[in-house]
């Protein structure tokens, strides 16, 4: 694959990633707790935000092996018992960062309207734009809106799971914490396998592919 190609992804998996992370620290410290300011993670320089594995090695391998570039960051950590309100505050915190993907998107199609024009845009990696700006605002849109309806998937560890869990009756919220990680990974193996994720993130695939042609 083209390295400029691997360089213009990354950078846009980079910034998508530190966005996330960013607004789930901002959340909590709005919920009341202000361990994410302390930690440096109100921020938008992705320093702070990288984990060694899953932000560079295991993307850069996905890529270069013919895949999409995905992956994850290093979790924003806060105290629930900071928060003024527990349930409604972890709420927020887990939603805060696929609504900022969602947000990010829109920015994509917004900047890529103005900046390139009406176009429907190509799911492929390389998109048929020579145009690195171009080829940067399309990869944004879609993994961006990948990542938001991903994250949003009620299966630990994502963030869906966290929104699930405090909206359930404490009785099943006890019983649902109890999900070990490794059967969550199985869960969302079988999701992607199955087909379920693509359907999921068509309908707003679909959507961006609309608005840019107007």
């Amino acid at each position: 694959m083209d390295p400029v190609v691997i360089i213009i992804w990354f950078v846009v998996f980079l910034l998508s990633l530190t966005v996330h992370e960013c607004a789930h620290a901002w959340a909590a410290e709005q919920s009341g707790d202000p361990t994410g300011r302390y930690l440096g993670r109100i921020t938008l320089n992705p320093l702070p935000h990288i984990d060694i594995f899953g932000t560079i090695i295991f993307p850069l391998i996905a890529i270069t092996t013919g895949g999409w570039m995905f992956g994850w960051a290093k979790p924003v950590p806060f105290n629930p018992m900071n928060l003024r309100d527990r349930k409604m505050g972890e709420i927020m915190i887990a939603l805060a960062g696929p609504i900022s993907n969602i947000l990010l998107a829109a920015l994509c199609i917004v900047l890529y309207k103005v900046i390139i024009g009406g176009s429907a845009i190509s799911p492929g990696i390389t998109g048929g734009f020579n145009q690195p700006i171009a080829m940067m605002l399309q990869i944004g849109i879609y993994l961006n809106i990948i990542l938001a309806v991903f994250n949003l998937i009620p299966v630990p560890p994502l963030d869906g799971s966290h929104v699930l869990r405090n909206l359930l009756p404490d009785s099943l919220s006890e019983i649902y914490a109890q999900i070990p990680v490794w059967a969550g990974f199985l869960v969302i193996f079988m999701l992607v396998r199955m087909g379920v994720t693509s359907a999921l993130i068509s309908p707003l695939v679909n959507l961006a592919q609309m608005i840019l042609a107007l």
